[in-house]
């Protein structure tokens, strides 16, 4: 069959602007490569940024905890715990110079609370975060006095 000359020339020059296969493939890999590269980068760093700001989150409670040490002559015991940082606790020792220290009791970049614990291990008190495992005890764990 005989087509136009007119047909012919818009085949062949729709033909000329459209990718092959290979290109298209070709593409596809080194997009693929560019993700394999750039991925991991950017997640570790979000974690990265997630263990800082808990850093500075724990350098803030522990500064508060120092303050509150400061204004009653004790830390909150752990049944106070950080709540007692933020609310006036009634159970005994029963702070006489309490004031309010933090806004609210903080989470963790994992939004998970802190471990607080007192007395401490050789410590006046100890306060942890699970880290990003979100379990307790890993190597992974964070804690106030080695920061």
């Amino acid at each position: 069959m005989h087509r136009p000359a007119l047909w012919r020339g818009f085949f062949v020059f729709s033909m000329k602007k459209a990718f092959t296969l290979i290109e298209l493939l070709v593409v596809i890999v080194i997009l693929g490569i560019l993700a394999a590269i750039v991925v991991p980068r950017i997640t570790g760093r979000v974690d990265q940024a997630k263990i800082e700001a808990t850093k500075v989150q724990m350098k803030a409670i522990k500064d508060a905890l120092e303050q509150y040490k400061l204004d009653n002559g004790f830390y909150p015991t752990t049944e106070q715990g950080l709540k007692a940082l933020v609310e006036k606790p009634n159970t005994p020792p029963v702070p006489t110079r309490w004031r309010q220290y933090l806004d609210k009791v903080p989470k963790d970049a994992w939004d998970q609370d802190f471990i607080y614990v007192s007395p401490g291990v050789n410590r006046p008190f100890e306060l942890r975060s699970m880290g990003p495992d979100r379990k307790e005890g890993t190597e992974d764990d964070l804690d106030v006095w080695n920061l």
